[in-house]
């Protein structure tokens, strides 16, 4: 279901969209990528760009990280097809330091050492975190998708307490990873 309508008269300004794919490869590993583009709804002048148009992004990067099946980044590449600034992509082979990093708990701080403030860009920073989780989908579900076997694989340890469904308390760790519960047995 959608928000509300809103009760005020009210105009668009500005979006950001993410998307995040993935892609089995045929030497086992995944493709998980992501695209950013931030629009405004209205022209507006950039010192290095001249006049951006309505719809025109300001942002339009990208990212692939290349991950085993223990989630541990093998590959990087990152590119920018637009930004604010000239000096925008020579941030870029910082990103190579995410190679052996592994994806799972840790991950956000783990980026935030090698990747924050002067060390990275922020706008790809962000898509990092939304990545993670797609790469987590992808490879835990990997024995679902057509081809392989039908089957969600589990994960040495479940996700718990990372939200309520996934409280170590709760019924999904009850039923589907009794080891990890640490409700009442009944």
């Amino acid at each position: 279901m959608p928000l509300s309508t809103s009760k005020v008269d009210r105009e668009p300004i500005h979006t950001r969209s993410i998307e995040c794919q993935s892609y089995g490869r045929t030497d086992g590993k995944w493709d998980i990528e992501g695209h950013l583009t931030d629009v405004k709804s209205y022209p507006f002048t950039n010192n290095f760009r001249g006049e951006i148009k309505p719809g025109e992004p300001l942002h339009d990067m990208w990212i692939r990280l290349t991950v085993d099946s223990k989630f541990i980044v093998q590959d990087v590449e990152v590119h920018t097809d637009a930004g604010p600034y000239q000096l925008c992509p020579s941030i870029l082979p910082n990103f190579q330091k995410l190679k052996g990093l592994k994806i799972g708990p840790g991950w956000n701080r783990r980026v935030r050492e090698k990747l924050s403030g002067v060390h990275g860009c922020a706008h790809l920073v962000d898509m990092l975190r939304p990545l993670a989780t797609v790469a987590l989908h992808t490879i835990q579900f990997s024995n679902s998708a057509p081809g392989h076997g039908g089957k969600q694989l589990k994960t040495s340890r479940p996700p718990i307490n990372t939200c309520h469904v996934w409280s170590s308390d709760g019924e999904m760790i009850r039923s589907e990873y009794p080891d990890y519960y640490t409700g009442d047995k009944p």
